[in-house]
């Protein structure tokens, strides 16, 4: 059987895979709603709790949308969709992808077509490198969360600084991969530069975005700021590629 990166095969791996997070999802939704009866919650409150939830994972959505079709293009559409449905999100799958795929002499969003042995290499990148996160949380979690609430207890300046500064480490590493190939403009090669002209087209509209919840403190702006900076920045990532290329 030749190998597709959309092959049926996957279609159906990937789907019972996403079938067993769904029920899951159903199993807890179902124990939280018994429970909720129990603490005496009326069911039209849970009703509307439910409701705003469902509303409001609509954002959050629309970007993990966006982000399977931007990884479609290379990897096909069932392993996007099952990383993104299970652990994942589009800056860090995209990088494990990249760098697999430069690791085999490939160009991400210039590839025709992969073999097998590609795509199972790129999906065990992607795999491998996630995963370790998750087995991090139990070895190292439990006394990492005790050492920052001992921290809060000596001086919360120092403890907010220190979490803050975890998190800001955490976005210069992907800022980094923004800028990597800035250089090559100085040889004539300008595609380097496409990644930061969208990374500040969508740091604009972010920050319009902020501007206008301050203004009008329309709560949905905040929830929907993330798809509409990302669905700006993809649109002009066309014409921002058809001239530097």
């Amino acid at each position: 059987m030749e190998f597709g990166i959309n092959s049926p095969v996957l279609f159906v791996l990937a789907g019972i895979i996403v079938a067993v997070v769904l029920a899951q999802s159903v199993f807890f939704l179902l124990k939280a709603w018994k429970r909720a009866k129990e603490l005496g919650m009326s069911t039209d409150k849970l009703k509307r709790i439910a409701r705003t939830a469902a509303i409001f994972t609509i954002a959050p959505a629309i970007a993990i949308v966006i982000s399977v079709i931007t990884l479609s293009k290379d990897l096909g559409l069932p392993l996007p969709w099952l990383r993104l449905s299970v652990v994942g999100n589009l800056s860090y799958e995209t990088v494990a992808a990249t760098n697999a795929e430069s690791a085999m002499g490939l160009t991400f969003g210039k590839v025709a077509g992969l073999s097998a042995t590609q795509y199972v290499t790129i999906a065990g990148v992607m795999t491998l490198s996630i995963l370790v996160g998750i087995w991090l949380v139990p070895l190292i979690g439990k006394k990492l969360l005790t050492g920052v609430i001992n921290l809060e207890k000596r001086d919360k300046k120092w403890a907010e600084i220190f979490q803050n500064s975890m998190f800001i480490g955490m976005i210069s590493a992907f800022i980094g991969f923004v800028f990597c190939d800035v250089a090559g403009a100085f040889k004539g090669d300008y595609t380097g530069l496409i990644p930061v002209c969208i990374f500040f087209i969508s740091a604009i509209v972010m920050v319009v975005c902020g501007l206008l919840l301050k203004k009008t403190g329309k709560r949905w702006i905040m929830d929907y700021a993330l798809p509409i900076s990302l669905i700006i920045g993809m649109a002009a990532a066309i014409p921002i590629t058809a001239w530097l290329s």
